[in-house]
């Protein structure tokens, strides 16, 4: 798959890393831009408040799936119902929430785990197979909680997942399961 990685901190760059491991062609985007033509797919992974001024800086976003990494640590910009829902807007595409409440400072421990971690996403039911699989890619299993609808509820879901860090000595894996699966 090509992927297009807008953002290049820990959370972008430690993705794109995972993905071309698995044998994906990653194109890598910062602050100076670049051009996602050619992508099949758009992880956007920069703080909040960069969210308009990244995508206005790479070409061939519109109509693109792109998987939100947002949180909002540096805001909001208001009339959004979700950062998603202000992604959506802007790449006027499909958009699903993933990677957003997930440790970037473990992604080089996944493989080490004895039962796949989880990763909670939502988003456009068009976009979510594709979603799925990059999920399980980075060496993840998908939990689906449902459609863009509640993007805003994982991006607070964040402060739980924060809070249990903070009290319990640093990052950590979660995992959901159906009884039985595990």
């Amino acid at each position: 798959m090509n992927i297009t990685v807008i953002g290049r901190g820990s959370v972008g760059g430690g993705l794109a890393s995972l993905w071309e491991r698995r044998g994906h062609s990653v194109t890598r985007a910062g602050r100076d831009g670049g051009d996602a033509s050619a992508s099949d797919t758009i992880l956007l992974a920069v703080p909040s408040n960069a969210i308009d001024e990244a995508l206005e800086g790479v070409d061939g976003i519109v109509g693109k799936i792109v998987m939100d990494a947002t949180n909002a640590f540096t805001g909001r910009t208001g009339g959004f119902e979700s950062l998603a829902h202000q992604v959506k807007a802007r790449s006027n595409g499909l958009v699903t929430k993933a990677f957003n409440v997930n440790f970037a400072a473990l992604y080089n421990r996944i493989e080490d785990e004895r039962v796949r971690p989880g990763m909670l996403y939502c988003g456009d039911e068009e976009a979510r197979e594709v979603t799925e699989k990059l999920i399980q890619d980075a060496g993840y299993d998908p939990v689906l909680a449902g459609g863009l609808e509640n993007a805003r509820v994982l991006e607070d879901f964040l402060g739980p997942v924060m809070s249990v860090a903070q009290s319990s000595g640093g990052p950590f894996f979660y995992r959901f399961s159906q009884p039985g699966q595990l």
